[in-house]
């Protein structure tokens, strides 16, 4: 992935700090960077999954006007080349947990415990979209470090030139070559890529990201085939004006390079199979946005494009077929399982139509809605799936609280029991290593820190490892918490826990089962005494990591190096961002020595035997230091002649190698400076079998770590011979078990006298529901043996479950629900109901289910309802579902009302068009269909800002002000709600008059609202033509049904000044010039050429619709009105009636 850092204008901090150190990591076969699999934030060891690998990028930090952070194409959400699954396994990786914030769920992310070679991984990343899971280089903020800062004693001296015996002041040289790559000066990132397994090759590209633009504007390839003596440039080779954007390196194969063009110029990949030497252009129809290789079949890969669509190749890239749409991003991963099985199986988390996440698995080749398969039943939580070695997690949000699922060897889902008042806010897994699930937990009571739990091997039942745990916000909203898992030796983790406002650091041996503080050392630099005695004073450690993707973190460890472990941080109280000095330890933390007074990057040279320093500055330096004998003591040695602004520092993969390349600029306008440094030269020859001593690993005295006698071999420090390939233990011999290897079971907490009892939720004596007569179970000790610990005999007989004979019980804590946890279901559909039984033996026991339909079901065992008892309702309605349970001992019964509905279609609100001041007004809500269920109506009158909520779909009102209101209703059926909207005129007096049209009307006329509002205005406006009477006083509503009819509704006027232009006399005079012109034929429209449309008074024998006496002109018209609207809804209750459960 690309990261940028900070820029400057001025050139005297130009070389960016992290850059240089970017590629200078605790190791030297970081060159190989893979890919990131989703967002999670903390990424496990155990992936052995490999990724797309990209060349390092560097970022050279200049005056030329870039002043803020950019983001790059790709960037944000997951970075191009960081696949969506699980990373390769990265043997010199320690752990370093790192969490994204939350909207959606979990995370995980693993980061190298310092080398370069332990590449990130996949990212299993946030978007953060939704941040949310990041790759373990992704996240920043991890360090704050004092750039530049001038050693203490002497401004302007290198680290040990105070006088102090441990370093050398003979300036040693180093052999080296330097190689400009010219024509470069202006570009400001290089991605590099070292193929390195006995591979000279090595392929650089340089880029210039415009800042203003937003884009890459010129690229250049550069390929050196003597480990970086010389370089050749390959503009030519792959099209001179080819803008190349991304370098990727099949990890299986480090002889396949795949190069990404400019998307914004043209959209192709450049395939080579010869390292680099030669490459084929194939154009793309869509825009990658990551890759994820697979881990052991060289030619496939999946690619995942911007429009979050899922694509597959089977040949290196050559040819894509889309597997899937709405992908999740960076949620979809190759098949993990231990077996191998199904190789081509993908997983991927994907949107359905109606916006929900689901779990799906499907072939690479075929992906097909036939050939899906949903292993979790239901929807899933959005990013939130991560598919990690044996194990699949999802997350469950119901009831405002978050539930997480687990799938052990891709059984079923089973949901992860933490200790029952948890209450977990938000939850990240940090590893799956030795199938054991280890992950980090913030509980309802906590904001700045999480709890660190650890489960049994199906990754289901969690103990408490650590409380409050230190965490912090990332600049891009992840989480990161302080806690890092020590490379080489299992089961060895620091961490920072936060003790009454104050991070003190923290070792463990036995995975989270004992903790301690670490032991400051006895003297500092110079040889005084330190006074430090625990536990008022200890050592504390910096385990944050770089800002920077690439730069050294402050602590490392590296597997081939078991006893050595270099981080930055203080001694004191607590740990602290000022006074930040080196320290390393050379017996796994048991013993620790200050070895710098400021901060630096120290590197792993030949598994360990060597340690090579360059101190953090953003001045040009041209020394560095070794040291042969763990850090004792050290010698200074100079790589170049001219002092280099050193942007990274890459390193030769492989076991045996002693080459490392710096890149850097001797000024902000020179090319970019390769210097090759070449360490063959400082070691006289190999190592003998004599050259090496024995090396117990011990805790504090005791040799027995996690069950088992460990012996390595150490060069003797005395000894200048070069180590080459690392033989791991030399011998490993298992442990009596005592108390100390084990840890409290499921429910039990430790007590201040080392004992396991049970907590005051949790009832021992309650047995699994699993469990059934003439079957066993395991009956918990309150101990478990801690995974990987490889103890025999001893205590374990006494501490390991017993399995016991499942005992006859009555039923009871019977509970019914839904499979998706609703208590609503749709007519017609099928509805899954669990039974649910806290103890007793329901596979011994009669099930009778009565659904409250009129149907009932019995059961003889729970096999026949594993998957759920499935019902279909015919009805609509409230239906009352009870369950009975009965075995010889006793019964149990339950009940649940299940609320069954269908579509609510369509709202039309019906009511007066006009009413009198002052009198009650009848509302109705008339559905489509009409029996949907239970539905809720929501009122609103006039300009109310308070709705009134009813169960009825009828209301009355009394409006009190005069002039055009509104009433509104909604009604809520389920997840839908629908809306209608009427007008109502009120007045103290108003006339009105029936109106009827010539007959041929009829036949234009579909009877539905639209139609007749186009009506009534066309109406409307032909009466006024025609009369010449202002519109304000007339309102014309066609009523519903044939033949057609409308109501002529003559009104007063009100000016602005509130006094009325028109009494009771003058509504009289427009009545009579209405009705003239009516019986005149003069009031017509066209209703489409060649179709005229006349409109006539009606008359009627019953009663005058035109109320001519002024007295009686408001209550006579209204009781006119209720005769006929009160008619009108006769009619349409009549048309749409049905029974109570009918069909929709």
């Amino acid at each position: 992935m690309e990261k940028v850092a900070g820029w400057y204008p001025a050139w005297h901090v130009a070389l960016l700090y992290w850059t240089w150190l970017f590629l200078f990591t605790f190791g030297f076969t970081g060159a190989e960077i893979t890919c990131r699999s989703c967002h999670s934030q903390v990424k496990p060891q155990q992936q052995q999954q490999q990724h797309p690998q990209r060349g390092l990028l560097m970022h050279l930090r200049t005056d030329r006007g870039e002043k803020k952070q950019p983001s790059f194409p790709g960037e944000k959400g997951g970075e191009r080349g960081r696949g969506a699954g699980m990373e390769e396994e990265d043997d010199d990786a320690g752990l370093r947990a790192t969490l994204s914030a939350k909207s959606s769920g979990w995370e995980t992310r693993r980061f190298p415990g310092g080398t370069q070679e332990n590449l990130p991984r996949a990212a299993a990343t946030t978007s953060t979209e939704d941040h949310p899971l990041r790759g373990r280089g992704s996240v920043p903020g991890s360090v704050r470090r004092r750039r530049g800062r001038i050693p203490r004693g002497a401004a302007g001296r290198e680290p040990g030139e105070s006088g102090a015996a441990r370093f050398g002041l003979e300036e040693l040289r180093l052999g080296s070559t330097t190689f400009a790559l010219a024509g470069d000066s202006a570009h400001n990132q290089a991605m590099v890529h070292w193929s390195g397994h006995n591979s000279s090759v090595i392929l650089i590209l340089t880029k210039l990201y415009d800042y203003n633009l937003g884009s890459i504007t010129e690229s250049s390839l550069w390929r050196s085939t003597d480990y970086g003596t010389t370089y050749e440039k390959l503009n030519d080779k792959v099209g001179l004006k080819t803008i190349l954007s991304y370098l990727y390196v099949c990890p299986t194969n480090k002889r396949k390079i795949m190069l990404l063009t400019d998307p914004e110029v043209e959209s192709s990949l450049l395939i080579s199979s010869d390292e680099g030497a030669t490459y084929q252009k194939y154009r793309l129809n869509f825009y990658i946005h990551s890759l994820l290789f697979h881990p052991k079949q060289e030619d496939w890969i999946l690619a995942y494009s911007q429009d979050q669509k899922l694509f597959s190749s089977v040949e290196f890239g050559r040819r894509w077929l889309l597997l899937h749409e709405g992908v999740a991003p960076n949620r979809f991963y190759w098949s993990m399982m231990g077996s191998g099985r199904e190789p081509d199986l993908v997983h991927l988390e994907a949107k359905t139509v109606d916006g929900h996440a689901q779990y799906i698995t499907c072939k690479m080749q075929n992906c097909s809605e036939a050939t899906r398969s949903k292993p979790f039943p239901g929807y899933i939580d959005h990013n939130s799936l991560i598919v990690q070695d044996d194990y699949v997690f999802v997350q469950l949000t119901s009831g405002g609280r978050p539930h997480y699922y687990v799938s052990y060897r891709r059984n079923a889902f089973a949901q992860m029991k933490l200790p029952k008042y948890s209450l977990p806010k938000d939850m990240h897994v940090i590893s799956t290593d030795e199938n054991q699930v280890f992950a980090a937990v913030q509980e309802w009571n906590q904001n700045d820190t999480y709890n660190l739990y650890i489960s049994d091997t199906r990754g289901v039942y969690f103990t408490l490892a650590l409380e409050n745990v230190k965490s912090s916000q990332g600049l891009e909203g992840n989480v990161m918490i302080d806690l890092y898992e020590v490379a080489g030796i299992k089961g060895m983790f620091l961490a920072n826990k936060k003790i009454d406002n104050q991070v003190k650091t923290f070792i463990t041996y036995n995975k989270g089962r004992d903790w301690s503080l670490l032991q400051a050392p006895d003297t500092d630099l110079r040889g005084n005494p330190i006074h430090c005695l625990l536990p008022y004073c200890s050592l504390h450690l910096h385990l944050k990591v770089s800002e920077n993707p690439y730069t050294s973190g402050n602590i490392a460890s590296r597997d081939t190096a078991p006893s050595i472990i270099v981080a930055s941080g203080n001694i004191g109280t607590e740990l602290s961002d000022t006074d930040i000095s080196m320290f390393v330890s050379s017996d796994a933390g048991n013993t620790w020595r200050q070895i710098f007074e400021e901060e630096h990057s120290v590197l792993y040279l030949d598994q360990g035997g060597v340690l090579v320093a360059m101190k953090h500055t953003s001045l040009p330096i041209r020394h560095l230091w070794l040291s042969f004998d763990e850090g004792r003591s050290w010698s200074k040695y100079s790589f170049t002649s001219l002092p280099l602004f050193v942007d990274g520092v890459l390193g030769e993969p492989g076991e045996e190698t002693l080459i490392m390349t710096v890149f850097g600029h001797f000024s902000h306008r020179s090319e970019w400076q390769l210097v090759k440094v070449d360490y063959k030269s400082i070691f006289d020859r190999r190592c003998a079998e004599e050259d090496y001593r024995p090396w117990q690993l011990h805790s504090q005295g005791e040799a027995c770590i996690m069950g088992a006698k460990r012996i390595y071999r150490k060069r003797k420090s005395e000894k200048k011979c070069m180590q080459g390939k690392y033989a791991g233990a030399m011998t490993s011999e298992p442990c009596v078990c005592t108390e100390a290897d084990f840890d409290c079971d499921y429910g039990y907490e430790r007590h201040s006298n080392g004992q396991c009892l049970p907590a005051f939720w949790y009832n021992p004596s309650s047995l699994s529901k699993d469990c059934s007569l003439g079957q066993s179970y395991l009956n918990s000790t309150g101990y478990r043996k801690v995974v990987s610990n490889n103890c025999t005999d001893g205590v374990r007989e006494r501490y390991t479950a017993k399995p016991q004979q499942c005992p006859g019980k009555a039923p009871q804590g019977l509970r019914i629900i839904t499979a998706d946890g609703k208590l609503t279901a749709e007519q017609g559909h099928n509805v899954t109901f669990l039974v649910q039984l806290e103890e007793g033996d329901l596979q011994r026991s009669l099930i009778q289910v009565d659904f409250g339909d009129g149907i009932a079901v019995s059961y003889a065992n729970l096999s026949s309802t594993e998957d759920g008892i499935k019902h279909i309702y015919q009805n609509v309605g409230i239906f009352r579902v009870t369950v009975l349970v009965e075995n010889s001992l006793g019964s149990d019964n339950a009940v649940l009302y299940l609320h069954v509905t269908c579509p609510l279609e369509h709202v039309h609100l019906s009511l007066p068009f006009v009413t009198t001041k002052n009198k009650e007004v009848n509302a109705t809500a008339v559905l489509w269909p009409s029996q949907v269920g239970t539905l809720t109506y929501i009122w609103w009158f006039g300009n109310n800002t308070e709705p009134l909520i009813t169960l009825e779909g009828s209301i009355t009102f009394t409006f009190s002000v005069e002039g055009m209101n509104t009433i509104t209703v909604q009604v809520a059926a389920g997840n839908t709600i629908l809306q209608d909207t009427k007008t109502i005129a009120v007045y103290e007096q108003f006339q009105s008059l029936r109106l009827s049209f010539s007959a041929n009307l009829d036949d234009y006329n579909p009877d539905i609202p639209e139609w007749r509002r186009d009506i009534s205005r066309v109406v409307k406006r032909a009466l006024v033509e025609a009369t010449g009477i202002s519109s304000k006083h007339i309102l014309v509503a066609v009523l519903p049904g044939l033949p057609t009819s409308a109501e002529l509704f003559i009104l007063p006027y009100q000016d602005a000044t509130g006094e009325k232009k028109r009494k009771a006399a003058d509504l009289e005079q427009i009545s009579e010039t209405l009705i003239q012109k009516l019986n005149q034929n003069l009031v017509h429209f066209e209703l489409k050429p060649g179709v005229q449309i006349l409109v006539h008074a009606a008359h009627l024998s019953a009663a005058p619709l035109v109320d001519l006496t002024p007295s009686h002109s408001g209550s006579a018209m209204l009781m006119l009105l209720s005769v006929v609207f009160v008619g009108l809804a006769v009619f349409v209750i009549y048309k749409f009636k049905r029974k109570y459960f009918h069909s929709c």
